[in-house]
């Protein structure tokens, strides 16, 4: 995958235009009927490859932090969440043991194995003693077939090897769920509020349409 901030820009500017709207309606809803649970309302929150900020906007708490190498995350950030444009495995302006949750979502499948366990590392860094590390993941052992569907798409990865890299650098797995979400907001997740709340509280539908793994681990 591009490094390169304005490469970053202009693709993901393309593969979202016209996506806005819904997606920040079903961010406000995952976030208040599900992520806020792992979520205190005092917490510094950290969004890592923040990519539109509808993850770290959407979330209520204490401070939030959006990080992110495209520098359109200073404009996507809503007023009172901080952005700062470093990488994933820097992490730089953020002190050790500052973060009490971490947020990553669709990001390991756009860089190399190295750079994940790196990335966690650095993450591991920040968090306090009794942080968690949230993660949302397209699982391929779901999506297979669409998996490959976008150009910036690298390393295939799983829950259970996820499992690996927590385990590798520091980590212990709190919560697996395997099939959580569809794989994108194209495919069959309920576009409308309501309907994405009617998603939630029936699980076993998780089980037929998810694709993407949600993963609560703690440092070790």
């Amino acid at each position: 995958m591009t490094s390169d901030p304005e490469d970053l820009r202009e693709l993901y500017a393309q593969r979202f235009h016209d996506e806005g709207r819904q997606r920040l309606d079903v961010w406000e809803v995952l976030c208040s009927r599900f992520f806020q649970r792992w979520v205190p309302t005092d917490a510094t929150v950290l969004d890592v490859a923040a990519g539109h900020c509808e993850f770290i906007n959407s979330i209520r708490a204490g401070r939030r932090i959006a990080v992110d190498l495209n520098p359109d995350v200073a404009v996507k950030a809503a007023p009172g969440v901080e952005a700062l444009v470093t990488r994933s495995d820097e992490l730089d302006g953020i002190e050790d043991g500052s973060v009490d949750r971490v947020f990553i979502s669709n990001f390991f499948e756009h860089v190399p194995r190295e750079v994940i366990l790196s990335t966690l590392t650095a993450v591991r860094r920040v968090l306090t003693a009794d942080g968690r590390l949230l993660v949302l993941q397209p699982n391929v052992r779901y999506c297979a077939r669409d998996y490959w569907m976008f150009l910036d798409h690298i390393t295939p990865i799983d829950d259970r090897a996820l499992v690996e890299a927590f385990h590798a650098t520091g980590f212990d797995v709190e919560l697996n769920i395997p099939r959580f979400l569809p794989y994108t907001t194209k495919s069959r997740l309920p576009s409308g509020p309501g309907l994405v709340r009617l998603y939630l509280k029936v699980p076993l539908v998780w089980k037929v349409l998810g694709a993407q793994a949600f993963m609560v681990v703690r440092p070790r």
